[in-house]
């Protein structure tokens, strides 16, 4: 699987780096889906120190993304966004593969 798998835009790259440069400079980003949610699925941010042999890692601009291969199949093609809107500023995943998605865009369904 390749970095093309997932798209990570210029915005979420510079807001990652934004977020992690007060934390070790060996941080990751990791972004899992799990079961659960409004919509059946959700998405998961978090940091990561080390990323596991068999998870994607996504580098742009300095920042890195980690994704589990479990995760993986349910992002596939998404593009990774942050935007920072009237309601607040967050990362945004805009999924082809999501049928149904909840209001507060998080949560999605297959």
């Amino acid at each position: 699987m390749t970095e093309q798998t997932v798209l990570v835009t210029d915005r979420a790259a510079e807001r990652i780096r934004e977020i992690l440069a007060s934390e070790a400079p060996e941080t990751m980003l990791r972004v899992s889906v799990l079961g659960g949610g409004c919509s059946g699925f959700s998405y998961d941010f978090g940091f990561d120190t080390s990323a596991q042999d068999d998870d994607l890692v996504i580098a742009r601009d300095g920042a890195k993304v980690l994704i589990d291969p479990v995760s993986l199949p349910f992002l596939a093609g998404s593009q990774i966004d942050f935007v920072d809107e009237l309601i607040g500023a967050s990362f945004k995943i805009t999924n082809p593969n999501a049928t149904a998605s909840c209001g507060c865009g998080t949560s999605f369904s297959i």
